[in-house]
């Protein structure tokens, strides 16, 4: 049956539902609660028909009038209020006393991921009701731009928004606050919860970034904004940034100097190590880093990756370095065609990394 504003509906695949009070494109927007919640279309199912409603209040006002007694239109009188339907309550377990709460991108099309869209659900694995907002921040900006506000109940998935590939790039920061209540009952009090973490919306461009998920039926981009009563996130603080800088420098010079004991390794047949060389992989921050010195430091850990496995001949790496200007790709092959010259080089798979990695074979050169 085609949903239409005033129908009342449940939801296909979560708990709760509503009077739909507005429709826009795919979406229908459900009141819950006094809450509208954006919820896809599909994923409705027709209670009530608002047509439906109508007739049975007319039905039920004409039984409960005298036929003697004439009642006079007044434009004052209220509405007849509509009944709402009693949705079942999802049952407790004794795993749910603990938070477990979950933001997941799901990509509209995996196959496609530089023209896809990405849905964002919030999963909420617990007994308790969630008062949450999402919202994410520029970098240039301090402010943060609200993008979902509203209630979940225990043990439901949401839907909440969806971001185009366009999105991606002016988000720098991801932040969730949330509170935790129960109903109707005595609970153990929670936290409030304050979840801030950095956003790379360069990950959603490379498939291996997209990983299986318990809550999911495809593989996704997957935030633990809490694990078992355990908050997820780092927040921001103030630090000395010339100071970290020179510090982490001194700790990468002290690690090429240290000398380590050696241990030959066997290589399995089809092992595969895969080092990732983005700098906000290898760097907790890049704060009073000029470039030269992200692109040094990169560098560094490539040679000592290299060097690392140089005795083991067979062993494959994949440096995955990104599609970008070219810059960190054309260092390493630079690095491969005279430093390390004589081991096989090849694109990686274009499957799992696009344009963006290089595979090195060692080989036995003693020979």
């Amino acid at each position: 049956m085609q949903v239409e504003i005033g129908d009342i509906v449940r939801f296909l695949n979560s708990v709760g539902g509503g009077r739909v009070v507005k429709i826009e494109g795919n979406l229908a927007y459900v009141d819950d609660d006094g809450f509208e919640t954006p919820v896809l279309v599909k994923e409705c199912v027709v209670v009530r028909s608002h047509a439906q409603t109508a007739t049975d209040a007319k039905a039920d006002m004409k039984a409960t009038t005298p036929p003697q007694t004439a009642v006079a239109p007044s434009s004052q009188s209220a509405p007849r209020p509509q009944p709402k339907p009693e949705l079942p309550p999802a049952p407790e377990t004794a795993e749910g006393e603990k938070l477990n709460i979950i933001l997941g991108f799901e990509p509209a099309d995996i196959k496609r991921l530089s023209s896809t869209t990405f849905d964002a659900y919030m999963v909420n694995d617990s007994n308790y009701y969630l008062y949450f907002t999402v919202s994410t921040r520029t970098a240039d900006s301090e402010q943060l731009d609200v993008r979902y506000a509203g209630l979940i109940e225990p043990a439901t998935q949401i839907f909440l928004f969806e971001l185009s590939t366009a999105d991606l790039p002016s988000i720098d920061r991801l932040a969730v606050q949330a509170v935790a209540f129960k109903r109707d009952k005595a609970f153990t009090p929670k936290p409030a919860i304050d979840f801030e973490q950095r956003f790379d919306g360069t990950k959603f461009a490379r498939l291996h970034c997209f990983g299986a998920n318990p809550y999911f039926d495809t593989d996704v981009i997957a935030f633990d904004i809490v694990r078992d009563d355990v908050p997820g996130g780092r927040r921001k603080t103030e630090i000395d940034t010339e100071q970290l800088r020179k510090a982490m420098t001194e700790k990468a010079r002290a690690d090429r100097r240290k000398p380590k004991p050696v241990a030959k390794k066997p290589v399995k047949e089809g092992a595969l190590i895969e080092i990732d060389l983005h700098a906000d992989e290898l760097l907790d921050t890049t704060a009073g880093m000029s470039p030269a010195e992200i692109l040094n430091y990169q560098i560094d850990t490539f040679r000592r990756v290299m060097d690392e496995h140089l005795r083991y001949p067979g062993q494959k790496i994949v440096f995955i370095h990104g599609n970008g200007e070219g810059v960190l790709r054309a260092a390493l092959h630079k690095e491969l065609n005279y430093r390390y010259k004589g081991h096989e080089v090849s694109d990686a798979s274009f499957r799992e990394y696009g344009f963006g990695a290089t595979m090195v074979t060692i080989r036995n050169l003693k020979r």
